[in-house]
């Protein structure tokens, strides 16, 4: 802690992309990481302190004007901090932003909370005196929530006025207070504690390794098939973590995964577990990130946002299904992975970080091979009487010239046999909506989003065309063609979720299903409601997206149906490959994960692909073997980096100019060892009405060559470093 005559470096939220000295106040005690508010041109504004240092090169020194009440910063984040800024190419103050969220700086609203004034037994006995009447009601809930309750929910849940609460705290039986509501706590439910499983060899040989580096860095990569038992290690590694007085930090790659997730947390960890994902209200956030900055919870399970977290004390690091898409933030800076920070977090923390998944990245396997990751392996499903699936694939070329188009006979008998045994189905299609190309007949050009290089998608129910990246709509459907004008010759080809749903019905006649994509799932705690349908039986059939695919266990599902499963393939991206078998192999192990059998039937047209083969055997190694030559050859991510410079604007001349500006610019400016591929348009050429050209950095990792680059004139440059698609 520094004191008076001092001078600060300060990161200014919305202000120039450097730091800014300012002196601190006599009467003010001001240290690294803590939010000040500093003036600037003439207004105030907050910051960051990056740097207390006693001179400065400026004669003269505004003032900082107040310090602004919260945790500050520790200095391992701090460095985490500055090391992004500098790897990913991003302005510190937009790294900042994600350790110190909005939401975290909003006072928390509060709410009448209600809490009893008797024991739990004499609030028993009253209410079975009133048992029935009003009062009576609002004693059952009050006995669900020994910890208090809000009175809103209170008077929803007994069906009641607030006369009978009123009565009961006039009695002294209840009290009420105006408090700010820690809902975290508030809405726990009940649970039954579970003891730890007994681990098999292997589990037990990879959590020794991972117990045996707690205390110092390490990065240890747990390979397992589905259902291996990954979860189990983790908890385990939890406990050890907890037992050392440590918090653990556990990164969960799906919003849908999370409630499940937290549902096998808090049978073991009673004590509580904070939560932090983007569904959850603002105020919901804020009062998790409360509680984990004030040390009352030692485990935070959460989407990537939640490795940012203000824990103390850290001593353990999960990231679950390290190479899933939604752990990298492409569309604004910085843009980065939350597997790679994490690991930077876990060396300037000096914890162990675990990396957990059946289809590990292809850098990632390729680390712990060279032995800079542990590896350890799980090479079978934890249960005894759980065995991995068996993998038909079907070529679906030979089914369309028996008439078959979009279910294989295979497929419809496997569906029928376990309807009528009992036994449940998933169908894995990644695309939604019903008629995926509205096409022309006349001209046959596909009806396209006018703001995006994208055919829309039918959705007949609501008799609209959608764009499901700008979400523009035609409601109704256009009856002429926007290219050649011909009039009432739209078809409607393709397929998506709905129309696998609707067909199934026809093929299938009652059958019970349910659909989970994005159209079904826009609302607050949708999929935790249609899982937990599924899961109870009141369907045979689950039909979904990739939703759907990755770490979900329904005991009853013994068939899983893979629809189109080479439609990834036919992207023109260096890690299609990876990304198909990743997502086929997951979604396969949904299937005989409890005491029967699984079977998986795999639809493609690429049936003698070599990717294919691997899938059929679920063969990661065999894959990566493959794979890796073909990187070496290449040059290709693990053997260099790529850095994706994208530019976007309203006139595509210009946009493509600004491209090539820049890359001469950087041509001129990079040593030979970096190469610079010729400015091209993206896959979606045009997005959300702009055009849109991009151009790769293929070498050493290239953050510190893009800092203080020229504006783009008449486009926006948008500098994604590693990004997981060089195409989109």
């Amino acid at each position: 802690m520094e004191s008076k005559h001092s001078v600060v470096c300060v990161c200014v939220d919305k202000g120039p992309d450097k730091l800014l000295d300012y002196a601190v106040p006599f009467s003010m005690q001001v240290q690294e990481g803590m939010r000040v508010v500093v003036p600037l041109r003439k207004r105030m504004c907050t910051g960051v302190v990056v740097e207390v240092k006693s001179v400065s090169a400026c004669a003269r020194l505004q003032e900082i004007a107040e310090v602004v009440a919260g945790t500050p910063l520790s200095s391992a984040l701090l460095r985490l901090a500055l090391w992004m800024s500098s790897y990913y190419a991003a302005p510190l103050s937009s790294v900042f932003s994600l350790f110190f969220p909005t939401f975290a700086n909003k006072e928390g609203k509060k709410q009448l909370t209600l809490t009893a004034q008797v024991s739990k037994r004499e609030l028993a006995d009253l209410c079975r005196e009133l048992i029935g009447s009003p009062q009576g009601r609002v004693l059952e809930c009050m006995l669900a929530a020994p910890k208090g309750a809000l009175l809103s929910e209170v008077m929803k849940k007994a069906e009641v006025s607030r006369s009978p609460v009123e009565a009961l705290i006039k009695k002294g039986v209840l009290s009420s207070a105006l408090l700010a509501v820690d809902r975290v706590r508030i809405q726990e439910v009940d649970y039954f504690l579970c003891a730890p499983k007994v681990l098999n060899e292997a589990q037990l040989e990879a959590l020794k390794k991972i117990q045996g580096d707690m205390g110092q860095h390490a990065t240890h990569l747990l390979f397992g098939v589905t259902g291996s038992g990954k979860t189990e290690v983790y908890m385990q590694a939890i406990e050890h973590a907890h037992a050392s007085g440590r918090g653990a930090i556990l990164l969960v790659p799906e919003i849908a995964l999370t409630a499940q997730t937290v549902e096998r947390l808090r049978s073991r960890f009673p004590e509580g577990v904070a939560i932090l994902h983007s569904r959850l209200s603002a105020a919901e956030r804020r009062e998790s990130w409360d509680l984990i900055a004030r040390g009352e919870v030692r485990l935070v399970v959460g989407a990537r946002s939640a490795l940012f977290c203000p824990m103390r004390d850290v001593g353990l690091i999960i990231v679950d299904e390290e190479p899933e898409h939604s752990y990298k933030q492409e569309e604004r800076a910085p843009s980065y992975h939350a597997r790679d920070v994490a690991i930077m977090r876990g060396r300037y923390e000096g914890v162990v970080v675990v990396l957990g998944s059946a289809t590990p990245s292809i850098e990632t396997y390729h680390r712990a091979l060279e032995g800079r990751y542990k590896l350890s392996v799980l090479g079978g499903r934890a249960a005894t009487d759980s065995t991995l699936p068996k993998v038909t694939l079907v070529d679906m070329k030979t089914e369309q010239n028996k008439g078959a188009h979009l279910f294989s006979d295979v497929l419809i008998d496997g569906i029928r046999k376990r309807c009528s045994s009992g036994e449940q189905s998933l169908i894995f299609l990644n695309r939604r909506g019903f008629h995926t190309y509205p096409q022309c007949g006349g001209c046959g050009k596909g009806v396209e989003c006018p703001h995006c290089t994208r055919v829309l998608t039918h959705h007949p129910k609501e008799n609209k065309l959608l764009c499901h990246l700008c979400h523009f709509v035609y409601s109704p459907p256009p009856k002429m063609c926007g290219f050649c004008g011909a009039e009432g010759l739209i078809q409607y080809k393709g397929y998506g979720t709905q129309k696998v749903e609707s067909l199934l019905h026809v093929r299938v006649p009652g059958v019970r299903t349910l659909r989970i994509d994005a159209d079904t799932t826009q609302h607050v705690g949708s999929h935790e409601r249609l899982f937990k349908e599924f899961r109870s039986g009141k369907a045979d059939v689950l039909i979904g997206t990739q939703m759907v695919a990755k770490g979900l266990h329904f005991p009853a599902v013994t068939l899983v149906g893979v629809l189109h499963a080479d439609a990834s393939l036919n992207v023109p991206d260096f890690r299609a490959a990876e990304l198909t078998f990743q997502l086929l192999t997951q979604v396969a192990g949904r299937a005989g994960r409890a005491d029967f059998p699984g079977e998986v039937i795999v639809q493609t047209s690429l049936a003698s692909h070599e990717l294919m083969g691997h899938i059929e055997r679920l063969d990661y190694v065999g894959f990566y073997k493959e794979e890796i030559e073909l990187r070496r050859l290449f040059s290709y991510p693990p053997f260099s980096h790529f850095t994706r410079c994208i530019f976007s604007g309203p006139s595509q001349d210009a946009v493509y100019a600004a491209a090539c500006s820049l890359r001469e610019h950087l041509i001129a400016k990079m040593p030979p060892s970096y190469k610079l591929h010729p400015p091209t348009a993206c896959g979606y050429a045009k997005l959300r009405g702009l055009f849109r050209f991009h151009f790769l950095i293929q070498g050493p990792p290239s953050g510190r060559f893009l800092r203080d680059l020229p504006k783009p004139y008449g486009a926006t440059l948008t500098i994604d470093i590693d990004p997981l698609s060089t195409y989109v």
